[in-house]
């Protein structure tokens, strides 16, 4: 067994209802509260009635801001620059992985005074981020990104000159992490499945990357057993809802901690310049192009690099989510990129057309690819070969 690191992780309370808790958590930071959520779904539950109740009646303070689509340096420097005065002793995120990153991000810099843009990879100084932050508590309300376990806050700026980067530090992973499966229960279908095959990727591109470990290793392959019992099911109404939510709020939540710990792969790298020049949701990336990706690492691993342990566990994650045993290596990798492309269509995740991207982008597209997730991609695949790839999908 290889030696391995783990990095700092969240106190997890996971189970239906455990959002109730907290009130009690945020009680314990004295001084206000900053509340960031999404831009409707939450807000119009009965939960954050019940929430924003609870807190005035223990006379805890807070401010709200909401999140609408994927967050922008803009709107986390405005957010940090309007409430750096307040005292804002925590900052809680409620809501999908754009409300937890941008709410993790302005914990980040309330106390900081500069630009989110000094501290993006790839954007601007990269300067070290020295602190402190405000402690952060994650509050997911879907299943999918896994923000609530990672140190990283994914920003954006769609368009012609766009980026989708990170701001990345130990010191931003929260305190707490409360994964209620009750608070999916709202979740439109697109949202469930876009999300699911964010969290599946995200499961399988940590399973076989370059910094995968033991510890990663076994969060992965309950991850993947979690997600193959529950979100088709989910999606296709079929069987015990709330069994499905808690099995996809598990899933996706072993998904950051994998990907926090292991790094990623492929489809990820290519989500990052994707989800900057066209307005295409990052979930929708992951599941139109997470079969095709695999079927070309798969090929690529073959022809350059047959001793990769990459190719036993793509083996391995055929068996895992298809419940089959196969007779030979060859059969089970042809399974498994069966088995991706069949969810691909059954969740009616459509092609990159459909979201603005044609052929004549796609350069452009491979040529800012090669950021920090393609990095940990278990072999490096050619300009070509990732061409191939979005040309596949469009």
């Amino acid at each position: 067994m290889k030696p391995f690191s783990i990095a700092r992780l969240p106190r997890i309370e996971f189970g239906a209802g455990v959002v109730a808790k907290l009130p009690g958590i945020l009680a314990r930071y004295p001084g206000p509260a900053l509340l960031v959520t999404g831009a409707r779904a939450f807000t119009a539950s009965t939960q954050w009635a019940a929430l924003t109740s609870e807190l005035r009646r223990r006379d805890i303070d807070f401010e709200h801001v909401r999140v609408a689509g994927e967050p922008s340096p803009s709107l986390v420097d405005e957010a940090s620059a309007l409430y750096r005065s307040r005292g804002i002793a925590v900052v809680a995120g409620i809501g999908g992985g754009s409300a937890l990153d941008a709410a993790k991000a302005i914990a980040g810099l309330l106390r900081v005074g500069r630009s989110v843009m000094d501290y993006l990879e790839g954007v601007g100084p990269e300067l070290p981020y020295e602190g402190p932050a405000v402690p952060f508590v994650a509050v997911p309300t879907t299943a999918g990104t896994g923000s609530e376990a990672t140190k990283n806050a994914v920003l954006s700026v769609q368009g012609a000159d766009g980026f989708k980067k990170s701001f990345r530090d130990e010191r931003l992973v929260a305190e707490y992490a409360l994964v209620d499966p009750d608070l999916l229960a709202s979740c439109p279908k697109e949202i469930v499945a876009a999300n699911g095959m964010d969290a599946l990727t995200q499961l399988l591109e940590s399973y076989v990357s370059l910094k995968a470990n033991a510890f990663t290793d076994a969060l992965a392959r309950s991850g993947l057993q979690a997600a193959r019992d529950g979100l088709l099911p989910w999606y296709e109404g079929r069987g015990d809802p709330g069994a499905a939510r808690a099995r996809m709020a598990y899933a996706a939540l072993l998904s950051g901690v994998t990907l926090a710990q292991a790094g990623l792969g492929s489809v990820h790298g290519l989500a990052s310049p994707l989800g900057a020049f066209c307005p295409i949701p990052h979930g929708v990336v992951c599941g139109t192009l997470v079969a095709e990706a695999t079927r070309v690492n798969i090929a690529a691993l073959r022809d350059r690099d047959g001793a990769n342990p990459a190719l036993a566990k793509y083996a391995e994650a055929a068996a895992l989510l298809s419940g089959s045993v196969f007779g030979s290596a060859e059969q089970a990798w042809t399974a498994l990129v069966g088995l991706l492309e069949e969810w691909t269509e059954r969740l009616d995740l459509p092609r990159l057309s459909r979201h603005g991207l044609t052929a004549t982008g796609l350069d452009r597209v491979v040529a800012h690819s090669r950021g920090s997730s393609m990095k940990t991609n278990p072999i490096v695949l050619t300009d070509a070969e990732i061409r191939g790839i979005l040309q596949a999908r469009l």
